[in-house]
């Protein structure tokens, strides 16, 4: 016997293989592709390359879990997919420089995801919290193909997923990339690849019309043709129609989804503080934080650390107004002003007593690491959204920019709708402001004159005190400025210093700001004495540059009436020329009116002085009467043991019988009280027709029930609850409430403050 060969069943498997491996190819590449699209708007490909791992980990494993049965499937992909996350989130924290554990990485990764993945800042680092969803729906994707697509056999379906998710990254992405075009070509080549090979076969496929007779079978083979060409037509037509459509679509700028999301923002005490510079300056010594300068500072002596950056002004408070977005550890770098200087500064911060959100850095900073931050591109400043905690040490790297004071003098002020923000002055500025401002810029033309000039008046008029009041509103700036030297005027913290300058600046044409940071001498603890404002003026071609309207410690400052006295709008009697004397018929005038007091306040001012302190002793009597009635009320019904409180009650209704004209003897029984009761809020109710009854009025049974209580009360002593007496004070102010409803509205407010219950006999 001739034992047939061996080669043929081996070639048959391998043409199974090559036939099932274009369909779970193609949806590979597919997922891959959207990862690929996605990872545009990342600073490096690592999010590309861990989305391609799930996708192909999620398909291989449909197609070796093929054989089991179907429920078997999805526990299986999902622990691998657990285990594949694990390792995206372990790789994607060391990229970031990020510390802690896997498990608190994994949490914090899992509460925040989506919210700062649509807030991060692009390009968007690589980090656990920005590739948890994108590596997760991959997975997703690749498992729900794979199982549609290989499983049940459709293909078509199966592409399905993979292009909803292409579809999801492109708009995710929207307008922060160029358009994909050759991800999108290739997507749709290989779409059509896996498509044109649906699905494995073993043998021929049969013929549908086998077994007829010629006649239907050539019936059957016309309609199928017929269908064919009905649907080829209506591909065809919308293809035809939706093609321009599509093709519009192509240079229009896609709808930026992170516009929906509101990044995070600061707190309160962050977003004003300069209002803390006046706190610090009362408690000099408290450690804010130490720095350690690991390389730089050189020839520049210690740089100043930067805070805040207040641009906002609405005549009230300075405020920071920034949009600040999660950033990586790498930042956005931003070209340095022409001309300038500009030196790499790393320190090494460690928080101390410092609290809020704004995390202090040397302008400009470009990499942090040891938190996570976000960060604002406009002002250059930092955030921590978690907040700031003592003992968090973090390190950062910043550009320190060194203008040209050579470029100054002649430098121009930047104009127009980019700096309206930073020139805008709000409307009711003082006039003694204006005029001021209006002074210094009369005498100095060029901005830099200005803002120098501005500067040295501050810095020659005004004292620094630790113990002035905060504030920095038009009306605290005005008293700063022209208040009498003798009653606290004249003197204040580096937060008025800095806020006059820059309102007094954008009074002058200059676009100020104000900067809130630290001034330390070195390497060390940084103390609240460090703290201070400053001032800022944006210049053409220069940037913005620093000014110190701050005086010298040993200087003495001149009274300001010296240099600036405001003119008031009519000049005083005193300046008014007197007029020749020429003789005259004019008589002389007349006496003042008898009613006139030249000395002092006028009739009308005195008449209505004591009226108006009238009105307020009658208030203050009035509100003393309601709270002492309610005051004995809550002692009736709150105060002592159930039965003296069920007789509270009762004294709270016989209170409000003789409020209403019907008091009761002493010698009634509470059964005849009761019915003296029902009788006088019939009665009142009867005067009033065209009242409504309150809701919860009581009844005939309401009162019976009190009355029985209060016998209880009288009989049986400690036989009371506390839930009955609690039920006896309701009834007894329902009563009360419902007798005094029914009254007119006047006799209703004289019940509340009439004080006979508190001089009645108990």
């Amino acid at each position: 016997m001739v034992t047939p060969p061996r080669t043929q069943p081996a070639a048959e498997r391998a043409v199974r293989v090559l036939r099932a491996v274009p369909v779970p190819a193609a949806l590979i590449v597919l997922v891959a592709l959207s990862g690929a699209v996605l990872g545009r708007v990342y600073a490096d490909p690592l999010l590309t390359r861990l989305m391609a791992g799930a996708a192909l980990g999620s398909v291989l494993v449909g197609v070796a879990a093929r054989r089991l049965p179907s429920w078997l499937v999805a526990p299986l992909s999902v622990a691998a997919m657990a285990g594949w996350t694990l390792l995206s989130l372990r790789l994607a924290a060391a990229h970031a420089a990020l510390p802690g554990g896997l498990g608190e990485v994994t949490a914090d990764a899992a509460r925040n995801a989506i919210p700062r993945l649509l807030t991060a800042m692009i390009p968007v680092e690589p980090a656990p919290d920005t590739v948890l969803v994108p590596v997760v729906a991959a997975w997703l994707t690749g498992l729900t193909a794979a199982e549609v697509a290989l499983r049940a056999g459709r293909v078509l379906l199966g592409h399905l997923p993979p292009a909803l998710l292409y579809a999801g990254a492109l708009y995710v992405v929207g307008p922060n990339a160029d358009p994909a075009i050759g991800p999108t070509v290739l997507f749709a080549a290989v779409a059509a690849a896996g498509l044109a090979t649906p699905g494995r076969r073993d043998g021929p496929a049969p013929d549908p019309v086998a077994g007829l007779t010629p006649a239907v079978r050539s019936a059957v083979r016309l309609r199928l043709v017929a269908a064919s060409a009905a649907g080829l037509t209506v591909v065809v037509a919308l293809a035809a129609l939706l093609a321009p459509v599509v093709a519009a679509q192509v240079d229009e700028r896609p709808v930026d989804p992170r516009r929906y999301v509101e990044p995070p923002r600061v707190e309160s005490l962050d977003e004003n503080p300069l209002i803390r510079i006046s706190g610090w300056a009362l408690n000099p010594d408290q450690r804010l934080l130490d720095v350690r300068t690991v390389a730089g500072a050189g020839d520049g002596g210690a740089p100043r650390i930067r805070l805040a950056v207040l641009s906002d002004y609405d005549g009230v408070t300075w405020r920071v107004g920034a949009t600040y977005r999660n950033a990586g550890r790498i930042l956005p770098a931003t070209e340095p002003a022409p001309n300038a200087a500009t030196d790499e500064v790393r320190q090494e911060i460690t928080v101390g007593d410092l609290t809020g959100r704004l995390l202090p850095a040397v302008p400009t900073p470009r990499e942090v690491t040891g938190a996570r931050v976000a960060y604002d591109p406009a002002t250059g400043t930092l955030i921590r959204p978690e907040g700031l905690v003592p003992g968090l040490r973090y390190e950062v790297s910043s550009v320190r920019e060194r203008p040209d004071v050579n470029l100054l003098p002649t430098a121009n002020v930047p104009a127009g709708d980019e700096v309206a923000r930073v020139l805008r002055v709000p409307d009711g500025a003082p006039e003694p402001l204006r005029r001021l401002a209006t002074q210094l810029a009369e005498s100095n033309g060029a901005p830099y004159a200005r803002a120098d000039a501005i500067a040295t008046f501050l810095a020659e008029h005004y004292r620094v005190t630790a113990d002035a009041p905060s504030g920095h509103a038009y009306p605290n700036l005005a008293f700063f400025l022209f208040g009498p030297r003798n009653g606290g005027g004249q003197r204040g913290t580096s937060e008025q210093f800095a806020a006059a300058f820059a309102v007094l600046g954008r009074l002058a044409g200059l676009p100020t700001r104000v900067v809130v940071g630290f001034g330390p001498d070195g390497d060390g603890p940084v103390r609240a004495a460090d703290a201070y404002a400053w001032p800022e003026v944006l210049f053409d071609g220069v940037g913005w540059v620093p000014f110190d309207p701050m005086p010298r410690p040993d200087s003495e400052p001149r009274p300001v009436e010296e240099d600036f006295r405001p003119q008031p709008e009519d000049p005083p009697p005193s300046e008014v020329p007197a007029p020749t004397e020429e003789p005259s018929a004019t008589p002389p005038a007349a006496a003042p009116a008898p009613g006139r007091n030249e000395g002092g306040l006028g009739t009308p001012a005195l008449v209505g002085g004591g009226v108006g302190g009238l009105v307020l002793l009658v208030g203050a009597v009035l509100a003393a009467l309601v709270a002492m009635r309610r005051r004995l009320t809550r002692s009736r019904l709150a105060v002592g043991d159930p039965g003296e409180r069920v007789a509270g009650a009762w004294r709270e209704l016989t209170d409000a019988l003789r409020l209403a004209g019907h008091p009761v003897g002493p010698d009634l029984a509470a059964a005849e009280v009761a019915e003296r009761a029902r009788r006088t809020l019939a009665e009142a109710r009867a005067a009033r027709p065209g009242e409504d009854a309150a809701i919860g009025d009581p009844d005939e049974a309401t009162v019976d029930e009190l009355a029985a209580l209060l016998n209880q009360a009288g009989f049986a002593p400690g036989s009371v609850t506390p839930e009955q007496a609690d039920r006896a004070a309701g009834l007894s102010a329902g009563f009360a409430e419902a007798l005094r409803s029914a009254r007119p509205r006047w006799r209703q407010l004289l019940w509340t403050i009439h004080p006979g219950p508190l001089r009645w006999r108990r």
